[in-house]
Formats: C-alpha cells, sequence, structure tokens
C-alpha cells in the first residue's frame, strides 16, 4: 500500500465524521467505490458522489474490452520479436479508399497553428491560457507525475479554469495570476489505456486512468464548456491500432448519452506516437468520424515505439537520439503520411512538440535553439501542417511566424493532396532505418537525462528542464530503450567499444556524481536521485525491456 493510502480508506458508505474530507451534500461513496488515498477537504468538490458513480459506470462496461485490448498489445509484441513486420491491414482496405469524411470542425478548433502543452498545475494553467498560443492541451500524462494530489488537484484547477474562476497569489514573488479576457481553447489529455489509478478501486480493482482522467473532466465539465460556447476537447495518447480508437468513441457516445449531451460534442485529438497507429490512420480516423478532431505527430513517443517495438532485432537499433531528427527518411515518411490522410478526411494534421527552451546567458546558444525551431516550424507548414506544439510560451511567436507565413487561412486542410501524383508512402517507408553513429556522449546524455528525469518525477514533477530542452516521460523514454538497445545488442561506440554492463554501470556512477556535484551535496541527500539511478540502471540492464518506465516507477510514487 502506499505511502498516501495509509491516510484514509472509504468504501461504498458515508465518509466519518472524522476524516480530512468534508461533510456535505455529497458525502457518500458508491457501492463498489473505494477510495485509496487520502481524502483533503478540498478534494470533495471533485470526487462526488455523482462524478465517482459515472466512472463506475464506464469502468464496469469497458473494463474487459480494456483488458483484452491490452493483452492484444502483449500479443502483438511476441509476434513482432518473432520477425513479424506491421504493415497496412489487408482486412480494412475499404476503409482506406472510402470518400468518407469525418464531423464538421468546431469553431474555437478551427485554428490550431499554435499548442502549448504542460501539467495541470495551477499556474501552469494560467499562464498556457494566457500565452497567447491557440491551444492549451492541459497534460495528466507525460507532462505530469501522477501522484494522488496532482491528479486531483489538476482536475480542481481545471474546474476553475473552465468557469475562469482560477487565480493564484504568489507571495514571494509578489505576483498574482489571473485569465485574461481572451485564452486558448482548452484540451486534456488523460493518461494511455496502459495505466491504472491504484487510489480509486471499482469492484476491488485499480480503475483505468484514462477514465479516471476523462471521467472527472467530462463530467465536471462539459455542460458548463458548451454553455460558454467551446466543448469537452481531448487528446488520445499511446493508441496502438484503430480497435483501441473504437473502444474510446463507444465511451464518448456512453458518457454523452449519460449526462444528456449530444452525441459528437466531444472531440478527439489522436497522438499517433506508435508505429502500430502509423499503419492504421485511416482506421484511427473512421472509428472516431464523429467525434474526431484529427492526427498528430508525437514524434518523441514515436521514436520511442519504434526502439520498443523492434527491441528484438539488431537491425533496428537506433542512433544518438540527437541525430534522429524530422529529416530521416522513416520520420519524414511517417509524417507525410499523417498529412495525407487527415486532409483526406477534412480534419487537422498536427506537427510534433519543439522542447527547446530560452536559453539564459548564452545568446549564440540560444539564437542557435531558435534557428532550429524556426527551421522545424518552417519544414511542418510548407510540408501541411495545419498547426503546431511548443513547450514553453517563448517558442509561440517563433512557431506562429512561420505558419503566417504558409498557412493564409485558419488551417490548410482544403489543400488536399493530388494521390494521383503521389509515390504512395510504403511499408518500407515507414521502417527504413536511419544511418548514424552512436557515441560516448550520446550514452553518457541519455543516462544523465534519464536519472534527472526520474528523480524529478519521484518528487511529483513530471516536466524537467534538462539540457536546454523540456523533457517529459517521452523523451526519458527514448534515453531509458535506447541505452537497452545498445545493451542488448552489444552495439560499438565509433571508438569501436562495446556498449556492455560494466561500461553502462561505470559511466552511470560517474554521471551520478557529476549530478551530486551540480546540484550540491544537500539538494542530493533532500533528493531521490539514488533511488531514481538504481531504478534506472535496472531497467536499462535486465533481460527484459519493460514496455513503460512509468508503469515500473509508479510504487514508487
Amino acid at each position: 500500500m502506499s505511502q498516501a493510502s495509509k491516510h484514509s480508506t472509504a468504501k461504498g458508505r458515508a465518509i466519518p465524521p472524522n476524516q480530512t474530507i468534508a461533510r456535505n451534500e455529497t458525502d457518500r461513496i458508491p457501492s463498489g467505490v473505494e477510495i485509496v488515498g487520502e481524502l483533503r477537504r478540498d478534494f470533495h468538490r471533485v470526487l462526488t458522489f455523482e462524478a465517482l458513480d459515472f466512472i463506475a459506470q464506464l469502468e464496469r462496461t469497458i473494463r474487459e474490452r480494456r483488458a483484452s485490448l491490452l493483452k492484444r498489445r502483449v500479443q502483438n509484441q511476441l509476434r513482432l520479436d518473432g520477425g513479424a513486420r506491421p504493415d497496412f491491414l489487408a482486412e480494412t482496405v475499404d476503409v482506406r479508399r472510402g470518400a468518407w469524411t469525418v464531423g464538421p470542425i468546431p469553431k474555437d478548433l478551427e485554428d490550431r497553428r499554435v499548442e502549448i502543452t504542460g501539467p495541470v498545475d495551477r499556474k501552469m494553467i494560467i499562464n498556457a491560457l494566457n500565452s497567447g498560443a491557440q491551444v492549451f492541451m492541459a497534460d495528466f500524462e507525460d507532462a505530469s507525475s501522477p501522484t494522488w494530489s496532482n491528479m486531483v488537484e489538476g482536475q480542481a484547477n481545471l474546474m476553475d479554469a473552465v468557469r475562469r474562476t482560477i487565480e493564484l497569489e504568489d507571495e514571494a514573488r509578489g505576483k498574482h495570476y489571473r485569465l485574461n479576457r481572451e485564452t486558448a481553447t482548452l484540451m486534456v489529455r488523460p493518461r494511455g489505456w496502459h495505466l491504472s489509478e491504484k487510489h480509486v478501486l471499482i469492484d476491488g480493482a485499480p480503475v483505468s486512468a484514462s477514465l479516471f482522467d476523462f471521467g472527472l473532466f467530462f463530467f465536471h465539465n462539459a455542460k458548463e464548456l458548451i454553455r460558454r460556447g467551446s466543448g469537452p476537447y481531448f487528446y488520445l495518447p499511446k493508441l496502438e491500432g484503430h480497435l483501441e480508437a473504437r473502444l474510446w468513441n463507444d465511451i464518448f457516445a456512453m458518457a454523452q448519452k449519460m449526462l444528456g449531451i449530444p452525441r459528437g460534442t466531444i472531440r478527439a485529438t489522436v497522438l499517433i506516437e506508435t508505429i502500430l497507429a502509423a499503419f492504421e490512420m485511416d482506421e484511427i480516423l473512421y472509428e472516431l468520424r464523429e467525434h474526431s478532431a484529427g492526427l498528430n505527430c508525437g514524434r518523441w513517443d514515436y521514436i520511442f515505439s519504434f526502439i520498443k517495438k523492434f527491441r528484438a532485432h539488431r537491425e533496428f537499433v537506433l542512433p544518438d537520439r540527437s541525430s534522429v531528427g524530422m529529416d530521416r527518411h522513416f520520420l519524414h515518411s511517417y509524417s507525410e503520411l499523417l498529412i495525407r490522410t487527415c486532409h483526406k478526411r477534412g480534419v487537422h494534421a498536427m506537427g510534433g512538440m519543439a522542447a527547446q527552451i530560452p536559453i539564459k546567458g548564452d545568446e549564440e546558444a540560444n539564437a542557435e535553439a531558435l534557428a532550429k525551431v524556426r527551421a522545424d516550424k518552417r519544414r511542418e507548414a510548407v510540408d501541411g501542417h495545419d498547426g503546431t506544439w511548443v513547450a514553453h510560451p517563448a517558442l509561440i511567436e517563433t512557431a506562429r511566424e512561420e505558419f503566417d507565413r504558409v498557412m493564409k487561412g485558419p488551417n490548410q486542410i482544403a489543400i488536399k493532396s493530388d494521390a494521383t501524383n503521389l509515390i504512395p508512402i510504403t511499408e518500407s517507408d515507414l521502417l527504413s532505418m536511419p544511418i548514424g553513429k552512436i557515441t560516448e556522449k550520446g550514452l553518457r546524455q541519455n543516462l544523465s537525462v534519464g536519472v534527472l528525469y526520474l528523480e524529478s518525477w519521484l518528487r511529483g514533477v513530471g516536466c524537467a528542464p534538462l539540457f536546454n530542452l523540456m523533457e517529459d516521460a517521452a523523451t526519458a523514454e527514448i534515453s531509458r530503450t535506447q541505452v537497452w538497445q545498445w545493451l542488448n545488442h552489444g552495439s560499438r561506440m565509433i571508438d569501436g567499444r562495446v556498449i556492455d554492463k560494466a561500461l553502462v554501470r561505470q559511466c552511470l556512477r560517474e554521471e551520478l556524481d557529476e549530478i551530486r556535484n551540480q546540484v550540491g551535496a544537500e539538494r542530493f541527500s533532500e533528493g531521490r536521485f539514488e533511488t531514481a539511478a538504481g531504478l534506472f540502471e535496472r531497467l536499462i540492464t535486465q533481460e527484459h525491456l519493460e514496455d513503460f518506465l512509468t508503469s515500473a516507477a509508479y510504487e514508487l510514487l
């Protein structure tokens, strides 16, 4: 049982008055629902009887289907380990050839040229909504550490943001934060299908983290968003195929019916961030067509998925992460296919994340970083993307300038590719391997990023500025799986040395010493660096590759 779970347990009964949550008209928990975690007084408006009952109904309806789909992921991985290769599905060829389109785009999602993403803490939400971006994606997934307090407080923060009552007083800095008159359109990313929320049990088993995040936000805010001229808009992460999209679509239909909201009000953008989903873009859009808001190039997770799915095969070993950019054929092909697919279906094709952050005190390095962002966004706009992601407000203007130069309307959806004049994007295009080098610098940076990010995550901070980039779980996953891949296949660095366990452990110890020197002895002892390094070492040196870093680390929160 987690440390938080020792505080209180409430199961299908009235909450006793001596617990930390306030008694009010919603002071009962539905039968079969158990909250394992601290029931703070300020949580009561989020964890209401009605909201928990809503989530429980969704969970009971789809629990077996979700389990079956997760089992299917395991079976697919075994086939890939055995030498199978993904390809476009023969059984859905009629879907790919069909002339269907998705539903009409809501007005406040027509122009998405710059979207900013970040965690769901109060200050971040206010600043992101005020940032000048067209969209803010509030992230319960890769940018958030899923502590119980982070997840529930995040829902409370979004409730206030939707109602425009969110404020923050920073007495230390003498600043008061509140929303501007004009703000970004809000979208929310729940956690992926593979994750559970261990602090809420339904009939004795942890609830799906996806349903917990989606259900609370939708239940509390859907009608208020509609009343204010917007709607419940979501990003869906880590999908591995159209059957997983079908499950989401069925959940959307059920949720809307339960609250008396017209079918099709929910809109969701799917992140194509797994190699298997790249072969099912048409099918994913088709399953969600009445609820679709397009697809997004989740390129960091896509690289992570590429490594993970082909983990058993030496021919798929990637070079240093820094050399694997969107100009590489397999990544540019995936981006081009996404644009073609979305525009054929009448919906947004969103570009990927610019993770750079301002480099203070070094104007030359900062200018070089901004030049990389500008070139990346220019490529996306020219290729045909309808918008892009940034991790920091300082990048918004640069990204917008590049899209403004190319995109004169709210999007480029109407500019459809003439399929008769295009060379088809094939399985070999999506699986072509980039040529590059593996260096000691690349190895050490992966080890350092892995430890530093994991330490931050274990302290409850899921978005960390490291080496002039805003790192989240996706980039930490690349670091982890690359080292495992190099080690598992005995890869050689450019100096001829083989990457083996002795070398990896030596470099890890040296990087940990360097981290101690940089942060100072006091900060090091107060943090969770040793725990993070121990877990990271286990994950990169064990024979079996864990599917997700965050799943393995979740029990340590």
